[in-house]
């Protein structure tokens, strides 16, 4: 099932729930009478839903930011590894054909082994930081004969201490859980009372009344699951691919 499928499915199931809710009220005569009451509830509602609205806001804002990131940092991790090694040209042929080779195969252990564990949330090991230790120790190792290659040797390792930094982020952001368990709370909170609240108003025409309240419900679904989508930035809606460690593997042949 895709993911536009399912987010199709929660937002209608939802709306259909919350328009056949308002319909048994309107039913059972729960809002006779309260054509008063609007004004009132009308107020609570601003104010509820308008709080709810900035909190929705700022927590996507903030998970659209994360994902961006997560892409970047892809990136920065990827390109400081092929620099790295790119640096090292100017060291003897078999270090630095070592140097490109223990390259590829920690590329190839971020798409084959940690990428698929990042999607499910789940602590990626410690090989990938073997296989680098094990670069930076083949760079800090590699002889130099001239101020040329001390200089090239440097920057390699300037560049896998910058990949370093991006792969600690990377697992960071991986393991870290998405949206915590309180923010979830005041979301579910508010939005059930934001709905809530449309029920309480009358009028006469049962119709329009059921309308907005399954339209509110179902733009409170649809964000809720636009949250849920981009709790992890390795997988769902925000789903960042691997490609820039690929592209590690292209560079490197």
């Amino acid at each position: 099932m895709t993911i536009y499928v399912s987010g199709l499915l929660w937002v209608a199931g939802m709306a259909f729930l919350a328009a056949c809710v308002a319909y048994l009220i309107r039913r059972i005569g729960a809002t006779e009478g309260t054509v008063e009451n609007n004004e009132a509830a009308g107020q609570v509602f601003t104010l509820v839903g308008g709080l709810q609205a900035v909190l929705v806001a700022f927590v996507l804002i903030s998970l659209f930011d994360g994902a961006s990131a997560a892409e970047d940092g892809s990136y920065t991790e990827a390109d400081g590894l092929v620099a790295a090694a790119w640096a090292a040209d100017s060291l003897p042929s078999e270090t630095r054909e070592e140097i490109a080779g223990q390259a590829r195969v920690y590329a190839r252990t971020v798409i084959d082994d940690e990428w698929p564990r990042m999607r499910e949330g789940l602590p990626v090991g410690d090989q990938g930081w073997q296989e680098l230790s094990e670069l930076r120790r083949l760079v800090g190792t590699a002889p130099t004969s001239d101020e040329w290659s001390i200089d090239q040797k440097s920057e390699a390792s300037e560049q896998l201490w910058s990949t370093y930094q991006a792969r600690q982020e990377r697992l960071n952001t991986a393991t870290s859980g998405g949206v915590n368990s309180v923010v979830w709370f005041a979301l579910v909170a508010g939005a059930i009372m934001s709905l809530a609240l449309p029920l309480l108003f009358g009028g006469p025409r049962p119709l329009t009344h059921i309308l907005i309240v399954s339209t509110l419900t179902a733009t409170m679904t649809l964000l809720l699951f636009a949250t849920q989508q981009l709790q992890n930035p390795y997988s769902g809606g925000a789903e960042v691919e691997p490609a820039a460690f690929q592209s590690v593997l292209d560079r490197l042949r």
